[in-house]
């Protein structure tokens, strides 16, 4: 089936992908007005659905409109008919609520009608025979752009305003720009996969690498433009802290480090310097689809695919196996 031939969920009707749209004096369209959650579908079944649904209702009572929202209960129904629709048991599903059409004013308005979509497309078998959305380890970067502090955007709102990331994104671009200005070797054939974005892919030519890896304005690491860092140094299991930095907590990160927890890997969360993550043993990345990625390489520093990564890969995917296709 190709995009096209998909049929999306809008505003409680279900269109072809083709004939999906959302009105252009739409809040989400116009200021990024909206909360979103990516998920993911394995054997038919929305994983980790009670979390997502927690931190869509909590981001859209940081925009003031959860009460408008339809309840959790209604936008299950949505995905479960997409899923349905399309013939899909395994597939990337996006959930978008914006604070739907108003006059165009930056000052939002009292009366909230919300516009409701669902997008989706498929992806492959999750859990033991699992098929990777990604080809290997991922190559990250450290960035110019710094994460936005908590004071001025909260970093757990999942929404719209994606622009820190797309920024962070960017930069791998422009570094690109510049070593292909010096010269340096770049392969036009590799892809770069987007993370949790629409996997569209880029060519080497246009990034250097999968993802951008962002500091906060204090110098310490955050999270990269669409996944939470975790590192390995001395067998403990590390990951920058949403309490000390500004991070969103991903569903993913925090499935992780449960399972991390039940298999006894001692676990730290805290506030770290770059140089402590370039120092580290094992690197990897989580998000919706990417679930356990190891990072091949930071900055230019080689890490191999080390016991602790490797050994949460393989409980994530026995955690999918049983859930969903047991």
């Amino acid at each position: 089936m190709t995009e096209r031939q998909f049929q999306y969920h809008v505003d409680g009707d279900l269109v072809p992908a083709g004939e999906a749209s959302v009105p252009i004096r739409d809040r989400g369209f116009m200021y990024g007005d909206a909360a979103f959650e990516t998920l993911r579908a394995y054997g038919g079944d929305v994983f980790e659905w009670d979390a997502h649904a927690d931190r869509l209702e909590r981001t859209l009572d940081t925009l003031g409109f959860a009460d408008a929202a339809p309840p959790r209960e209604d936008l299950r129904a949505r995905l479960d008919a997409t899923l349905d629709a399309n013939d899909l048991d395994d597939a990337y599903l996006k959930l978008s609520v914006t604070r739907g059409v108003q006059p165009g004013k930056l000052t939002p308005g009292t009366e909230v009608d919300p516009t409701v979509c669902v997008y989706v497309s498929s992806l492959p078998r999750g859990g033991r025979d699992a098929e990777r959305v990604w080809d290997g380890p991922a190559t990250v970067e450290t960035v110019d752009t710094r994460r936005i502090p908590d004071e001025a955007l909260p970093a757990d709102a999942k929404t719209h305003n994606y622009l820190n990331g797309i920024l962070a994104r960017l930069d791998l671009r422009r570094g690109a720009t510049v070593r292909a200005s010096e010269g340096d070797e770049v392969s036009e054939g590799d892809e770069v996969s987007e993370g949790d974005d629409d996997d569209d892919g880029e060519t080497a030519s246009e990034a250097t690498a999968d993802e951008s890896l962002m500091l906060d304005p204090g110098g310490a690491v955050t999270e990269g433009a669409t996944s939470n860092l975790c590192f390995v140094d001395g067998g403990t299991l590390k990951t920058p802290d949403p309490a000390t930095a500004p991070l969103l907590p991903g569903v993913t990160r925090r499935v992780v480090l449960d399972l991390a927890a039940d298999a006894g890997i001692e676990t730290e969360t805290g506030r770290y310097e770059i140089e402590a993550v370039r120092r580290a043993d094992e690197v990897f990345l989580t998000n919706t689809t990417w679930e356990v990625r190891p990072v091949g390489s930071l900055d230019g520093r080689e890490f191999p695919v080390g016991p602790v990564t490797a050994d949460l890969r393989e409980r994530f995917d026995d955690l999918v196996e049983r859930r969903h296709y047991g």
